[in-house]
């Protein structure tokens, strides 16, 4: 057996698509042209080439962008008064945090002053009570376009169960709880559980999220899941060990190609969800 490829690549394509369209008919409309403000703590280079990236396809999308550059030295304080000062703007509609920030600084802090009107990227709290609750609200952008690429590629999840592989507050976390609104049986896990490769085993579904390279193997997956690999590392190389999968599963999201582009393309809409909703 050899997987089919799940790529978002052209499914992020036509979002943004769809997305500039909007995008001009409310400023054509209502005057309001919807603007991403992007801010950035330090100089890592990975994070400076992922706001540019982000920039880049709002320009492509129609979306203005405003860009907040502060140095590494920067406080949680300093950090929290700058993201107020973005919540208060009324031409801005969507606020991202490039994340991770340094180390000094409390991140969750900073993403609680996002304005949860604007919190595009999904990252507070508020966003993620909507999401286990089902109620409106922005996606973590990840988990949201994974959840558009299984429903694209018409993968079942009604029934199905998904082991999720990682636990952070804006992947891991959030997506389980969108395969749950779902009606998929979850089931979490991370780097540290007890017998992994056996509960692993037992997933239709599968999402590995969790920060290290070629992490899940072939001989860990049940014939014919589909594997989701939301994991980026240095290299190019996602989370699960693409060769050894490829043979075993159904459908199998390329790294890169997969869940990247479908990011992007979740921000971006929501960015424009969000000037349509602050212009009434």
């Amino acid at each position: 057996m050899t997987a089919e490829l799940m790529t978002g690549t052209d499914l992020a394509a036509e979002i943004v698509a769809q997305s500039a369209a909007r995008a001009k008919a409310l400023q054509e409309k209502a005057g309001v042209q919807p603007c991403l403000a992007t801010v950035l703590v330090g100089d890592d280079p990975a994070s400076a080439t992922y706001v540019r990236m982000k920039q880049n396809r709002s320009k492509k999308a129609g979306i203005a962008s405003r860009s907040v550059v502060l140095p590494a030295e920067t406080t949680t304080g300093e950090l929290v008064a700058e993201i107020h000062k973005l919540s208060s703007d009324p031409a801005v509609h969507g606020i991202l945090l490039q994340h991770p920030v340094p180390a000094q600084i409390d991140e969750r802090a900073a993403f609680e002053a996002i304005d949860p009107a604007k919190d595009v990227d999904g990252v507070t709290m508020r966003s993620f009570a909507a999401m286990a609750f089902g109620d409106p609200g922005f996606r973590s952008a990840t988990p949201g376009g994974i959840m558009r690429l299984l429903e694209a590629y018409d993968v079942p999840i009604t029934g199905a169960h998904a082991v999720v592989i990682g636990r952070s507050p804006i992947l891991g976390k959030p997506v389980g709880m969108l395969l749950l609104a779902s009606n998929a049986t979850v089931t979490y896990t991370h780097s540290r559980t007890l017998g992994l490769p056996e509960i692993v085993r037992t997933a239709d579904i599968v999402v590995a999220a969790v920060g290290k390279p070629n992490f899940v193997r072939g001989d860990w997956l049940k014939p014919g899941a589909v594997v989701v690999d939301a994991g980026y590392n240095e290299g190019n190389i996602g989370d699960v060990h693409f060769e050894d999968a490829a043979q075993v599963a159904r459908l199998i999201t390329p790294v890169p190609g997969g869940v990247g582009p479908m990011t992007i393309a979740l921000l971006l809409e929501q960015a424009v969800d969000a000037a349509e909703a602050q212009a009434g």
